[in-house]
């Protein structure tokens, strides 16, 4: 499965993109509503950042910045690592692992966003296996 190319892995799954000017309480209210952990940020449709829920976390509320009139580019992630859909599930994974970061935003040739990976993906591959295991541990209990 890490084998298999970023958009099969997306499959059409919604995300959050904002203009660089959305105040952030408005951007945390879509990602809620969306039920993501992330937003792309972009100008011109062009990705310039990403806001997360650990920017809301450590960049606005422990800093105690005021949501309503601060513009997400003022606390978003600037110029993310990205990556585009035909490269391998698996590069995302390592990217993650080797930068210390949850969520890697696709983009096309021209840095336009297509979705973002999570580490909530990654944690599925270990799901599907887990559960390939159960069912052959039960097989196997049938059998003795």
């Amino acid at each position: 499965m890490p084998s298999r190319p970023i958009h099969q892995v997306l499959s059409e799954r919604p995300f959050v993109s904002v203009p660089v000017d959305t105040p952030v309480r408005e951007v945390t209210r879509l990602m809620r509503a969306a039920q993501r952990s992330a937003a792309l940020v972009t100008e011109h449709g062009v990705l310039t950042g990403i806001f997360t829920e650990r920017d809301a976390a450590f960049r606005v509320l422990a800093l105690d910045v005021d949501a309503d009139t601060t513009p997400v580019s003022a606390v978003m992630t600037h110029n993310p690592i990205t990556l585009t859909e035909d490269r391998p599930f698996g590069h995302a994974l390592h990217l993650m692992y080797e930068n210390g970061v949850r969520h890697v935003p696709i983009v096309d040739a021209n840095r336009r966003p297509l979705g973002v990976l999570t580490a909530r993906d990654a944690l599925q591959l270990d799901a599907i296996a887990f559960g390939a295991e159960l069912v052959r541990r039960e097989e196997i209990t049938v059998i003795l």
